[in-house]
């Protein structure tokens, strides 16, 4: 009989924290040793204002905005004990200056006062400096609605100015990059910019210039900002210095609707927020997630939006008659497909679908062909984006869900021999759901070779022109659904805009094709989806669209890193940023 495995190490478990005691505006709190005191007052819900101050970065000190008074406990006589106060704790003797809440960290028996006369007085003097040479210009700048400097101007100013001299004037509507604009006259000095390009970025591209009053800052002599990451300069800015050329004067922020989704131009599933007007998309921004992408996302990322407001999208579905399309009904394009598939063999069919499709889409694209008795199944594979920071080497966002969906162990191994069947004349149908043929590697050749083609996109394309039904699709902005990043962590989409014209959600048009080929379902909404898949797939047992929630949660493991959050980890281990 062999001996029985031996049960695996306990995990041990982290030291307690060493807990030190704080007192925040007359309140006792504990906290551990070595948070910041900017940090532990938040944590306490009081809030201290900052500009300089950013958690992923390291703080310099450079804005005074978080200034707070501070005191300890005095050091009692040889002898003594020291004197407490009302809850048994030693009395704190205050210091008659104010210190920085972002650079020194919470000690025991320390004091802190966030609202006291010495620091409201400080708060004010550091904002009338700030405005002093402040351009006036708040009605065309692009960041009025989220300007901190407005905000803490009303909070915390005088609200009026002592100034009578002529502001310092500096250079304005400054090209520094491709994607970013500079106006220096808003600059405050808070050098977010230039840590972010020097310590996350690794191009340290960006600089301050000159002394006092007349500091600028500027972009290294022969260098542009002109990185993959360089718009997070524009997120992290608080005042309006950076712009971005692509958002610049199209959209007041107040007028935006912002909806929580992910990005969806690689596989590393980027948390954001898409900033939309009605029915058009104006921009996205990154949405802090710690398991995923911090606090930035790359640009070509957050630039990805414009074809979901492309003129070239397809609105209505449309059948091909005497070599032209023409716009049809959905039950009349449903069913001129059905009538394609009717008797045709499993092995006559190919369904190519899209690691771009969400996991309820592809949980349809299975039905559809366990249905037709189809084994040529694939998605199209994309590889070659990792950048070392963010950017994942998969360029397709749900190449996991594939996998665990379709139950494809390599994406693409199956093509060449669709391709194969193509050229020979044996598939007497092809579904291309969510790709374009002609790009990704089929010949139109083999494709007129196939007597019926049918393409769910969003666009119009070349594969479209060769198609005898085209399905209008929807765009990842457009639909709600979930994804599985390379990491392996489950992931939601959420709807931000409307669906233009007649096009159908992805899922409703394959549940409705699969019962227009006599398959039938009681499916009417995506958490009905996803309740059946996350009961036929094991990794998803046991969850909900709902427990998702907006960060997700990890569903699979796989042997993929995050570049920058792992550096983030040893700079937080060093004490360098809070993280």
């Amino acid at each position: 009989m062999p001996a029985p495995a031996e049960a695996p190490a306990p995990v041990a478990a982290p030291p307690p924290a060493d807990l030190v005691n704080v007192q925040i505006d007359g309140v006792w709190h504990k906290f551990p040793k070595g948070t910041r005191m900017i940090e532990a007052c938040k944590q306490a819900k009081q809030e201290v204002p900052s500009y300089c101050y950013h958690p992923k970065l390291s703080s310099p000190g450079n804005c005074r905005m978080c200034l707070v008074e501070m005191g300890m406990p005095p050091r009692p006589a040889p002898g003594t004990e020291p004197e407490k106060d009302e809850h048994g704790m030693p009395k704190i003797g205050w210091m008659p200056r104010p210190v920085i809440a972002c650079a020194n960290t919470v000690a025991e028996g320390m004091g802190i006062r966030t609202n006291s006369v010495l620091t409201q007085e400080c708060r004010k003097g550091v904002m009338e400096f700030l405005l002093i040479n402040h351009p006036l210009d708040c009605p065309i700048c692009d960041q009025a609605g989220e300007c901190r400097l407005q905000e803490f101007s009303v909070e915390h100013g005088k609200g009026e100015s002592r100034f009578r001299e002529d502001k310092v004037k500096k250079p304005k509507n400054v090209d520094i990059g491709p994607r970013v604009r500079l106006d220096d006259e808003r600059c405050i000095m808070c050098s977010r910019c230039i840590r972010f390009t020097a310590e996350i970025a690794d191009e340290p591209v960006l600089g301050f210039t000159e002394r006092g009053s007349f500091t600028t800052l500027a972009v290294h002599p022969g260098k542009r900002l002109e990185h993959n990451y360089s718009l997070n300069t524009v997120d992290i800015c608080p005042v309006g210095a950076l712009t971005s050329n692509d958002f610049r004067f199209q959209q007041r922020v107040w007028f935006l609707n912002e909806t929580n989704s992910i990005c969806t131009g690689c596989g590393r599933g980027c948390n954001m927020e898409i900033g939309a007007r009605g029915d058009t998309i104006y921009r996205q921004t990154p949405r802090d997630n710690n398991d995923v992408n911090s606090a930035w996302m790359c640009d070509s990322g957050r630039l990805d939006f414009h074809f979901v407001n492309s003129e070239f999208r397809l609105t209505d579905p449309m059948i091909k008659s005497g070599g032209k399309h023409q716009i049809a009904t959905w039950k009349t394009a449903l069913s001129s497909i059905a009538t394609a598939l009717s008797g045709k063999k499993g092995e006559e069919i190919a369904i190519i679908a899209s690691a771009r499709m969400t996991n309820e889409e592809l949980f349809f694209v299975k039905h559809l062909a366990a249905l037709l008795g189809t084994p040529n199944v694939d998605v199209v594979p994309r590889t070659g984006g990792a950048d070392n920071y963010l950017r994942a080497d998969d360029l397709n966002p749900n190449t996991n869900g594939a996998k665990l969906i379709l139950g494809i162990e390599q994406p693409g191994s199956k093509l060449a021999g669709i391709t194969e069947l193509m050229n020979r004349g044996r598939l007497r149908v092809v579904l291309a759901l969510g790709e374009n043929l002609l790009k990704v590697g089929f010949s139109q050749r083999d494709l007129e070779k196939v007597p019926f083609i049918a393409s769910l996109h969003i666009l119009a394309n070349a594969s479209a022109e060769l198609s005898d039904v085209v399905l209008p699709g929807t765009a990842y902005a457009e639909k709600r659904g979930s994804m599985i990043n390379v990491t392996g962590r489950l992931q939601r989409l959420n709807k931000a805009v409307k669906i233009p014209g007649n096009a159908h959600d992805t899922w409703e048009i394959l549940r409705d094709l699969i019962v227009a080929c006599g398959g039938s379902n009681g499916i009417h909404t995506i958490e009905d989806v996803f309740k059946r898949l996350s009961a036929e797939v094991p990794a998803l047992n046991g969850l909900t669209f709902s427990k998702i929630g907006d960060l997700g949660v990890p569903v699979m493991e796989t042997s993929e890193k995050v570049p920058l959050l792992e550096r983030e980890k040893e700079r937080k281990a060093k004490g360098i940023i809070v993280g």
